[in-house]
């Protein structure tokens, strides 16, 4: 490892001491590291930084020499860090000084202990697939970031009245839901918002897509696993004029006659986990999947 970049949050400070730890830690590596320019920006204004770093501000200011991207902060941060990423395949770690941090997974406490990890190459690679956008009529909606990590949501916008989302998959069929909106949810996304509408948690490996509905008004509309392979087409009905697609934390506004169509994206986002970690050990952890106080004994 000899250059990465480093990306946090640009409108506050919450982690000065992790911040300090993780430069200092690469200095002593002797590994080059660019900040995020906005973010460094920050920090300079807040005399945290000892010496002037390079910096970076848009995606095109990455290639292939950088052996890894940080992020500090929580799993908004990580999702956000994508989008400088994209198709370059840069691994992406995300250290959390955030809330739940079910992407960011290393502990502010063990950052020194990570890298070291990551230098003995203690470390496996995730391929976590993406889904891709686009509209019709086609516009520049999405000014290039056509693309989710989490998911796709459609939405109401500007009524309490449900809204009907018809949707298809290859092009035949399945159901016009009518609730509040839909959400396409990767894997990844699959312990998000979707998990907070009742869907499945899927495994980062499996190759399928969660189609979710949002408090739909018919008890029969459940979740439904799909394979990534499925092309998706959504129109939606509403009494109001748009609706709203928000990609990952994106929010974008479309008119109510416009086709959504939802794909798997060409290129994945490589995660890194380091071999003192897991999925399953991540769930337990951050979900308290299977914590059962009944069975806990008074010591």
């Amino acid at each position: 490892m000899k250059k990465v970049a480093v990306y946090g949050q640009s409108y506050s400070i919450s982690a000065e001491k992790e911040i300090q730890i993780l430069l200092s830690v690469l200095e002593e590596h002797n590994i080059v590291c660019f900040i995020e320019e906005k973010f460094n920006n920050l920090l300079v204004n807040g005399n945290i930084l000892e010496k002037k770093y390079p910096v970076f501000s848009d995606f095109k200011d990455l290639n292939t020499t950088f052996d890894l991207m940080f992020t500090l902060g929580g799993d908004g941060t990580i999702l956000r860090a994508v989008t400088y990423i994209r198709d370059l395949n840069i691994p992406i770690l995300g250290i959390n000084t955030g809330r739940l941090g079910f992407l960011a997974t290393i502990n502010k406490k063990a950052i020194k202990e990570s890298i070291t990890l990551l230098i003995n190459g203690d470390y496996t690679i995730q391929q976590r697939n993406l889904l891709s956008v686009k509209t019709t009529p086609e516009n520049n909606t999405f000014e290039n970031l056509n693309f989710a990590l989490n998911e796709v949501t459609i939405a109401r916008k500007n009524t309490t009245s449900m809204i009907g989302v018809s949707t298809y998959l290859n092009e035949e069929y399945l159901t016009n839901y009518w609730a509040d909106g839909l959400i396409i949810a990767t894997p990844t996304g699959s312990t998000g918002y979707s998990l907070s509408c009742n869907g499945p948690v899927i495994s980062p490996d499996s190759k399928n897509v969660v189609i979710t509905p949002i408090a739909p008004h018919n008890l029969n509309a459940r979740p439904m696993v799909i394979s990534d392979e499925t092309a998706i087409q959504l129109e939606v009905d509403s009494r109001e004029k748009d609706f709203l697609i928000s990609l990952d934390s994106r929010i974008y506004t479309v008119p109510k006659n416009t086709k959504v169509f939802i794909k798997k994206a060409a290129f994945t986002i490589q995660s890194i986990i380091p071999n003192n970690q897991s999925f399953l050990e991540t769930l337990r952890s951050k979900l308290l999947w299977g914590e059962d106080t009944r069975n806990e004994t008074n010591l």
